[in-house]
């Protein structure tokens, strides 16, 4: 049986302000009767037409003997009674004339004022108990997630090393005294530190749904708030709610926007984001004891938080959630593609090669948007080109088919991206051309599609000389075809100049400029690091840019001589790109064949 709900605040709310207008429009009706002259008063009186009246003040109220309501601001009481007084004691005497007692009116002024007041109450009552979660301003925003929720380690693909770490957090959930028997202190908390979209989230989940406890589930953004003491008044309801589900795991995602180095901000140390952190460090590792209770946070920024949050007793484990593998991502392409048909020519190891560096939400997307794509076109099943096209989409954007291009515009992007791709055939020994095109896609007039050979960790100088000129092909490709250059390779040579110049400041590549690195690895915090001087001299800084532009002047020349000395294959290439718009990687080596 259906308990009848109580009317909410807003209803409430609602009626007072009904209330309060009602009485608004009773104070204008009231401002509304009709005020006569003085004169026009005593004639009245003199010609008894006046019913009733009663005196307040220097005021008269009256009301004639037709009904109609008045009132009159007489000089003095003095005045009126030497005036009219005579007339107005014989008609009370004869009954003619009524004067009513003096009646305490309703201020409707002050009444309004009071519903004003009450109203702006009984709103700011409503919208703080709104963003205090529904139960008070200062109560936790957690949402609590039933341990049962059906996600498993099973669900998860690609991050094997990450779950292996965390099953010692769900054994110690479901037998904590294997390990308390041997004087075993479980970690307090545990650390989730990767990319957005490996799945941080859906672990910590996973953990809850394994160990079958209570899962509190918050983001950072939720403690901090304007007004003084919130933050720090949420974290400790969080506890005490947590305090009565342990065992328990508390899961605090984006833990970056609140755990940050204190310090850092213009504000100094007590603003209100700093008190909310001092909270969190006494919670996790203070006075109380939250023993059954453990933390897990995600973060994609591990070196902004605060070093007293990352010690020993609060977060003893930094668990590296990365981006998966080739191995990995064939996994949750699999997860992924579980309730897709797909289609007999679909290889999910040579998608995998294809999607180097992609997370997988990225992963889950490409499969959403290929399966959006195929009903497009009507397919039963999910082919190979669906997936290829998603792909592109997803790295590009659609195709801008209404976009009219000139012949020499298109002429010149067909050099272009020829000159790219055949730098990459000729330099590159770790990736071969998939794919070249000159169909506008986004905010690029075509584009290149290259496909390593196997995943990679470290790059070394080499190659990222190598990844210069192929940046740099497609602009020396116009300057030797075209006898002129376009705007079209600045991003390439942004991406360029950005490359070299770590090499130089970051990796210490540069004979020049010596074994050293000025790259601090560090954000600037406004209230630290901003008035801080650059690590080197202007002499250096003058060597750095003089090294900068050494290295990218002489990988475009070895690029340029490279693309003279094989000029014919880059004309067929700009030709059948010219004729077909597309081609892949089959019709591209074709070219270099006599």
């Amino acid at each position: 049986m259906n308990k009848r709900k109580i009317p909410g605040i807003g209803i409430w709310i609602a009626l007072i302000i009904l209330v309060y207008f009602i009485f608004q429009m009773s104070t204008i009706f009231f401002a509304q009767t009709p005020e006569i002259e003085y004169s026009e008063f005593v004639r009245a009186i003199k010609a008894e037409e006046v019913a009733s009246m009663n005196v307040e003040g220097n005021t008269i109220n009256f009301t004639s003997k037709d009904g109609q309501k008045g009132r009159v601001v007489i000089p003095s009481l003095n005045t009126m009674q030497e005036d009219i007084g005579k007339e107005i004691n014989e008609q009370m005497s004869k009954g003619k004339l009524e004067q009513k007692a003096h009646e305490s009116t309703i201020s409707w002024v002050a009444i309004s004022n009071i519903l004003s007041t009450v109203i702006i109450i009984a709103f700011m009552i409503f919208f703080l108990g709104r963003r205090g979660g529904g139960g008070g301003f200062t109560k936790s925003a957690a949402k609590l997630v039933d341990g049962r929720n059906g996600i498993t380690f099973k669900d998860m693909a690609g991050a094997d090393e990450a779950k292996q770490e965390l099953e010692e957090v769900v054994e110690f959930l479901k037998n904590p005294a294997k390990y308390t028997a041997l004087g075993a202190r479980i970690p307090k908390g545990v650390l989730l530190v990767g990319p957005p979209g490996t799945g941080k989230t859906l672990l910590a989940k996973a953990v809850a749904g394994e160990a079958n406890v209570p899962f509190f589930q918050m983001s950072g953004s939720n403690f901090v708030e304007l007004y003084v003491g919130v933050g720090a008044s949420r974290v400790r309801n969080l506890f005490q709610q947590a305090e009565k589900s342990k065992p328990c795991i508390v899961f605090i995602d984006e833990i970056d926007a609140v755990g940050r180095q204190r310090g850092a901000g213009m504000g100094g140390g007590n603003d209100e984001r700093e008190q909310t952190l001092n909270q969190l460090l006494v919670e996790m590792d203070g006075f109380s004891d939250n023993e059954g209770i453990i933390i897990i946070a995600a973060t994609n920024r591990p070196d902004v938080l605060d070093p007293a949050l990352l010690r020993p007793g609060r977060f003893d484990r930094q668990v590296v959630v990365s981006i998966p593998d080739l191995k990995g991502r064939e996994a949750i392409l699999h997860v992924h593609s579980k309730n897709k048909p797909l289609s007999s020519d679909v290889d999910l190891e040579e998608i995998a090669r294809a999607t180097t560096g992609y997370s997988g939400a990225n992963l889950e997307n490409l499969m959403n948007e290929a399966a959006i794509l195929a009903a497009t076109r009507n397919h039963v099943t999910i082919t190979r080109r669906d997936i290829e096209d998603a792909n592109v989409k997803v790295m590009m954007g659609n195709e801008n088919r209404s976009r009219k291009v000139n012949d020499e515009e298109k002429r010149l992007t067909a050099f272009h991206e020829a000159g790219h791709a055949v730098i990459t055939k000729l330099v590159s020994k770790d990736s071969h051309v998939h794919k070249v095109s000159i169909m506008p896609r986004g905010r690029a007039g075509g584009f290149t599609m290259s496909v390593p050979e196997e995943d990679t960790s470290y790059h070394s100088r080499k190659g990222m000389l190598e990844d210069i000129m192929i940046m740099l092909g497609g602009r020396a490709a116009e300057e030797l075809t075209m006898d002129d250059i376009s705007t079209g390779a600045s991003n390439d040579l942004q991406r360029a100049t950005s490359m070299a110049r770590q090499m130089v400041v970051k990796y210490g590549m540069s004979k020049t400029v010596g074994l050293v690195s000025f790259d601090s690895g560090n954000e600037v915090f406004l209230g630290r690091d901003l008035a801080q001087a650059k690590p080197y001299s202007e002499k250096t800084a003058a060597d750095i840019d003089d090294e900068i532009k050494a290295i990218l002047s002489e990988q475009y020349d070895n690029t340029k001589q490279i693309l003279t000395d094989n000029m014919d294959v880059l004309t067929k290439v700009a030709e059948k790109l010219l004729e077909k718009e597309t081609i892949d990687g089959e019709e591209f080596n074709a070219c270099f064949e006599a």
